[in-house]
């Protein structure tokens, strides 16, 4: 072999450090191996002792029936221990491999059962590691580690003791580093963990992964994405601790026979934090050395007390809880002296308590725990004559030793109406007063003081001191109250501005009657005080809100009247017909049903100089003066372009130029239309606004949308224009909005209507324009302008 390089990385297995490591580790692995074979023997020697007991014979002869019992069925002499313990004990562990024998065992009878053995033997072999260490929590969970949670894939176990004040100590574990477990060796109350989960709902929990439910644990940086298991560790209905498991990866749901096999090793470990006496859980009910101590602390009370003990069945678990002691200051919700509870148990003597979180749950989660139970205001129902009477009392219960103190202080009646008297003066920020006018003896509640500014120490203000401290201004109506109360002993009341001593004014209302003797003859003034100073200046604020609110509707209302002043100046609700040769012209103006409506809708019709009629409708965008007023400068502009003698087209594109640049903040619609009466052709553009309406031969069509931008939309705009040559008998309808609008419907579905009233439409066009108006279904309140033109 060629000698090795001398610049060559050395390996660690060769090096003395790497040596040490590699022996180290060798050591730790045979005491793990030895610590479970010692299990293992412990088990066989415990199913020995079983089959001496049971065949009366020798250890030897024991141990060679252990060994033909073994080749006879074929299990191991480890595997046939755990049947033999399994068979003799009859426990919780026993219950498990038999469940889990239910579970696995195939159909076949001849099979056998071999995963069941297994269980049994993990759980035996860990019992018997747990009964070997009992005053040694660490070595138990080294033990239930090796034993039987590692089989399950299980890298970590750590077992929690649990303290009456709520908090968690770490009495064992194993898997986790020496340094997270000192980190960890002590977990605050209130602090939530997993652990404290399990506690706090007594039951199993599981997560799958732990990083999901963000509650913090031992060993969560080593294996953050793997899953956790924790369950109560309780006996005899009390919890000790929990044990919690860890696995590396994440954890899938497991079945029952799993959970069932976690809890009795939770069971497992309870025994070794269980201080109680071992022996019949029966006489545990009377070997509770610190009632005692209980007893005289329950009696140094003002308030009732009762001490409770647990009541527990043959296999050790809650059933219910005797009263042992009820303090001399008992008082039963039921009326029932201290003799008749004394001595009964809970559930016999409160039967009620055992609704859903009820006393009775609330005193088990207690006795299992530790952490004291604290409820001010809570309801206890008890029978009387089979009658639910339910009381309402302060409730604390807490834990000493093996038993349960329970003080209750039953809500007393008076004592309540006069907390929420007391409550209520605070809340309406009134003070009571009672002044003996023989005596001379004044007396106030502390809510008057602080109304007063005094402290309660200071001398109480008599009833005829008072103007001293109020505002000159109201000494006349103060003089009016005291004179009524005094003098003619009637009941009054006065509202005073009070002046404090520390410079603050207060607005106060002050109500008081007179208490007469048995002789009619004044005794005594009692009143109160209020402080409506609040009140006060929320009438102030209100007054002046209310004259704000009616200016600015006259306002409004003035500003409205110009505005329709205005519109019927220019355009006369009912306007002169308009006549020209071969030619009828009808208008209608609807203005709005309600004022602030008034809008900006306009018409025209007029005979220009070359005998050409103009007619047009437009719409201003708004309500108000603003809309009105810009109605009328874009109705004259377009009447005074009129007579340049150009289209339509060329009429709407200066009056867009005129909107944008000379009417500010003005947009709106029109239509403009150039009649020939010579040769009845009808030019017309159209700007954002609805098409004109053709009725013929008793048909009503629409004109077509040709293209035509809103006015003062952008500042230079061209228009389409079109012509018509209209026949004689033809009706010629131009509309604003008004006429058809609708907030339920389209405007398409109510032009459609229009059409379908037009063409129905007979007579002349006056009688036309009245019946689409009458017949309109418009709801938008708005202007509605409409012109007709018929020809002859």
């Amino acid at each position: 072999m060629a000698p090795e390089s001398r610049n060559a990385i050395p390996n660690q297995a060769t090096t003395p450090l790497g040596r040490l490591v590699a022996t180290v580790e060798r050591l730790r692995r045979e005491v793990r191996e030895a610590h479970a074979a010692a299990d293992g023997r412990a088990l066989v020697e415990l199913a020995k002792g079983i089959l001496i007991g049971q065949l009366n014979c020798t250890p030897a002869a024991a141990a060679r029936q252990l060994d033909e019992l073994s080749r006879e069925t074929g299990l191991s002499p480890l595997e046939l221990a755990a049947d033999i313990v399994n068979q003799a004990a009859r426990d919780h562990v026993s219950e498990v491999a038999a469940e889990f024998v239910e579970r696995t065992v195939a159909p076949a009878p001849a099979e056998p059962a071999a995963p069941s053995t297994t269980l049994a033997v993990r759980l035996r072999t860990a019992e018997s590691g747990v009964l070997a260490a009992a005053d040694d929590t660490q070595a138990v969970a080294e033990s239930l580690l090796t034993n039987a949670l590692g089989p399950l894939g299980a890298v970590a176990v750590a077992v929690w003791s649990a303290s009456p004040d709520g908090s968690l100590a770490l009495a064992g574990h194993a898997g986790f580093g020496p340094g997270e477990a000192a980190r960890w060796r002590h977990v605050p109350p209130g602090v939530s963990t997993v652990a404290r989960r399990a506690l706090q709902e007594r039951r199993l929990v599981a997560l799958a992964r732990l990083n999901r439910v963000g509650l913090p644990s031992i060993g969560h940086l080593q294996w953050p994405d793997g899953g956790r298991m924790a369950v109560p560790a309780g006996t005899g209905g009390r919890i000790h601790g929990v044990l919690e498991i860890c696995w590396p990866q994440p954890l899938a749901p497991q079945p029952p026979q799993i959970e069932r096999q976690v809890e009795a090793l939770a069971e497992l470990c309870a025994r070794t934090m269980d201080t109680a006496p071992p022996g019949d859980f029966g006489a545990l009910e009377a070997v509770l050395p610190d009632v005692a101590e209980l007893v005289d602390l329950a009696e140094g009370l003002h308030d009732p007390a009762v001490v409770l003990t647990p009541v527990l069945d043959h296999e050790g678990r809650l059933t219910d809880f005797r009263i042992r002691h009820a303090s001399s200051r008992f008082v039963d919700p039921a009326g029932r002296q201290r003799g008749d509870v004394n001595g009964a148990l809970l559930l016999e003597a409160y039967p009620m308590a055992a609704g859903e979180r009820g006393l009775f749950d609330i005193v088990e989660r207690v006795h299992a725990t530790g952490e004291p139970f604290r409820a001010h205001r809570m309801s206890l129902t008890a029978l009387v004559d089979q009658i639910p009477l339910t009381s309402v009392a302060d409730i604390s219960v807490s834990r000493h030793g093996s038993a349960v103190l329970l003080i209750w202080r039953v809500e007393d009646e008076t004592a309540r109406l006069a907390d929420l008297l007391q409550h209520a003066q605070r809340l309406g920020r009134i003070g009571g007063f009672e002044e003996n006018l023989v005596t001379g003896e004044i007396t106030w509640n502390a809510q008057l003081y602080a109304l007063h500014g005094l402290p309660t120490t200071a001398a109480p203000v008599r009833l005829r001191e008072l103007p001293g401290y109020a505002h000159p201004d109201d000494s006349a109506a103060l003089g009016r109250f005291l004179r009524a109360v005094l003098r003619y002993r009637r009941p009054a009341s006065v509202n005073l501005r009070l002046r404090r001593s520390d410079g603050i004014t207060r607005h106060i209302r002050v109500v008081a009657e007179p208490v007469l003797d048995a002789d009619q003859r004044l005794h005594a003034v009692r009143g109160a005080y209020q402080d409506i100073s609040a009140q006060h200046w929320t009438e102030v604020a209100l007054a002046a809100t209310r004259d704000q609110l009616a200016h600015s509707e006259a306002e409004s209302a003035e500003r409205n009247r110009l505005a329709l002043q205005l519109q019927h100046a220019i355009m006369p609700p009912t306007p002169p017909a308009i006549t020209a040769p071969g030619l009828r012209v009808a208008v209608r103006y609807r203005p709005a049903e309600t004022e602030s409506l008034v809008g900006g809708d306009w018409y025209d019709t007029v005979v220009l100089p070359s005998g050409l009629i103009m007619l047009s409708v437009g719409d201003v965008a708004g309500h108000g003066i603003e809309a009105a007023t810009g109605m009328v400068v874009l109705r004259n502009a377009l009447r005074g372009l009129a007579v340049t003698g150009a289209g339509p087209a060329q009429l709407l594109s200066w009056l867009n130029t005129v909107t944008h640049h000379l009417a500010k903040h003005v947009t709106a619609t029109a239509v403009c239309g150039i009649f020939d009466p010579g040769t009845r052709v009808m030019r017309w553009a159209r700007a954002g606004h609805l098409p004109p309406v053709l009725v013929r031969g008793g048909e009503a069509e629409a004109f077509p949308l040709i293209e035509g931008l809103l006015l003062g939309a952008l500042p230079e705009v061209t228009y389409a224009e079109r012509e018509v040559r209209l026949e004689p008998e033809d009706t010629l309808l131009m509309f604003t909005d008004g006429l058809v609008e609708r907030r339920d419907s389209s405007v398409q579905d109510s032009l459609g209507h229009l059409l379908h009233t037009a063409a129905d439409c007979a007579g002349d066009v006056d009688r036309q324009l009245d019946r689409l108006l009458a017949e309109s279904r418009s709801d938008t309140d708005d202007d509605t302008c409409v012109i007709g033109i018929q020809v002859g």
